[in-house]
């Protein structure tokens, strides 16, 4: 499940205003890629987090790590850097941070 995170993105416009959720427990910023595609950097604080989805996201780990169980399912499984999950559209996760601070790509698919 391991893959290749970028360490930067070229020629991108971002955001300056933060996305922020859950009293800035999880903080992101929106990056346009050239090609149209939208994703956002984040940060997670430690805490459990739950979100919902419009379309389908894929969620890249960077640093630290997570719990994940998908809406619907019982099974949490956990991600470290350089592992990634995949949300469906029109659903949700939850996301947990034991310790530490997980840093994530989030790209809509």
């Amino acid at each position: 499940m391991s893959s290749s995170l970028p360490t930067q993105f070229t020629g991108v416009t971002v955001h300056t205003k933060a996305n922020v959720y859950f009293d800035g427990k999880v903080v992101s910023h929106t990056v346009l890629l050239p090609n149209g595609a939208k994703k956002t950097l984040g940060l997670i604080y430690p805490g459990s987090f739950h979100f919902g989805t419009g379309a389908p996201e894929r969620m890249e780990i960077v640093a630290g790590s997570c719990r994940v169980t998908l809406d619907g399912q019982t099974a949490e499984k956990d991600y470290g850097p350089g592992t990634h999950f995949d949300v469906p559209g029109k659903s949700g996760f939850t996301i947990e941070v034991e310790t530490g601070i997980c840093e994530y790509i989030c790209s809509f698919l």
